[in-house]
């Protein structure tokens, strides 16, 4: 039922398709996050018509809410939601790792971390809950999603070698114990690569977690505060030891420039909340650089957000148009400008994938990363 192939290289960027049970999707591809079931600002008809193939959700917030029971009861979260494409859930392990940084009034950490698994306080009651690496694939079961994460532990940037050596043996420990507890056959597993910032453990980590011979593998533990180009050199590096025929996903990654970048270095797929968390406040993306529409100079200036743009929001309205909304706090000026946002970063990626078929990959990038240095205000 599931199926992926590569049909074009260009270097290292891969032209590829992944057959699900739900469909197609066309590779390198970008996904929305949809966090608790739904892509903030947007409902999924607007989805599907700015080209989404593959919508992503989050374990730790849906089991939270509305929880697992309810989503069971609705015969899955494609049905609960509503969304008939296929669906990827990551394993929750970010969110928990990222309470880690916050303290409970006595000082002590929102999280533990131990060899069984985690056990931490949740950001809206503060109530105990404890995720093993078995409850988390039970709880993927349960939704039904289609492409499913194990339970990793992200560490932060920066780090020491130590504390990355240890999250990594942690993480292919907690993977063993993940594919053990797996039982459906109409979901696939990708594994997560760890290591930090650390060439020898993310060598390590990619090799290790490869020989466990799963449907795809994510590299886990980037965009965490470091410098562009140690992203990259990073993702790089990775990609480098993970097999080709096998479906490549940077976890959490996804600014423009990251994009093209990564796609450069072998990667296939990509999510992160910058396109739609970034037009709720008002920052657009265009062929002309980033915009941000609640500037004075747009106040009497009529024209479309992105003249070269064919979305909804370029073909009917203008900048002064958007400004006003946003100015006048109007729901509308989020979901006019998310479908901006996510239509730019669709075709962005049509224009990767086509470029890479034509074997002009490296020149669209150039092109692409000198339009994304503009900020025009």
């Amino acid at each position: 039922m599931f199926r992926f192939e590569v049909v074009k290289s260009d270097r290292k960027a891969r032209r590829g398709r992944l057959h699900t049970p739900r469909g197609i999707i066309e590779t390198p591809v970008f996904m929305p996050v949809g966090t608790q079931g739904t892509v903030k600002a947007m409902i999924h008809k607007l989805l599907e018509e700015v080209g989404t193939q593959i919508i992503l959700g989050n374990t730790y917030h849906l089991y939270l809410r509305p929880g697992v029971d309810i989503i069971k009861e609705a015969g899955g979260l494609h049905s609960f939601i509503g969304w008939q494409k296929p669906i990827l859930t990551d394993s929750g392990g970010f969110q928990v790792f990222s309470l880690a940084r916050e303290r409970l009034k006595d000082g002590r950490s929102k999280v533990k971390i131990t060899q069984d698994g985690v056990h931490f306080r949740d950001h809206l009651s503060g109530d105990h809950h404890f995720f093993t690496p078995e409850k988390v694939i039970e709880l993927q079961e349960a939704f039904g999603s289609d492409i499913i994460m194990p339970l990793d532990e992200c560490v932060e940037y920066p780090t020491t070698y130590a504390y990355a050596k240890e999250a990594l043996e942690r993480t292919l420990a907690w993977l063993d114990r993940s594919i053990r507890a797996k039982k459906r056959q109409d979901q696939v597993l990708f594994g997560i690569v760890q290591g930090a910032f650390f060439e020898d453990l993310r060598k390590e980590s990619a090799l290790r977690t490869a020989e466990r011979e799963l449907f795809g593998y994510s590299i886990g533990g980037l965009s965490v505060g470091e410098p562009r180009e140690v992203m990259v050199e990073m993702a790089e590096l990775v990609c480098e030891y993970l097999p080709w025929e096998k479906p490549r996903y940077l976890m959490g990654v996804g600014m423009p420039e990251d994009l093209l970048m990564a796609v450069g270095a072998g990667v296939d797929m990509f999510d992160c909340v910058a396109p739609t968390r970034m037009a709720r406040t008002g920052t657009l993306f265009t062929s002309q650089g980033r915009i941000n529409i609640r500037a004075e100079r747009y106040k009497r200036d009529f024209s479309p957000p992105d003249p070269e743009c064919n979305c909804y929001t370029c073909k009917n309205f203008s900048k002064a148009y958007l400004r006003h909304l946003f100015a006048s706090d109007e729901i509308s000026a989020y979901i006019l400008n998310t479908i901006h946002n996510l239509y730019f970063y669709h075709r962005l990626m049509d224009g990767v994938r086509k470029a890479i078929e034509e074997g002009s990959f490296e020149q669209y990038k150039k092109q692409w990363l000198e339009k994304l240095s503009v900020a025009v205000g």
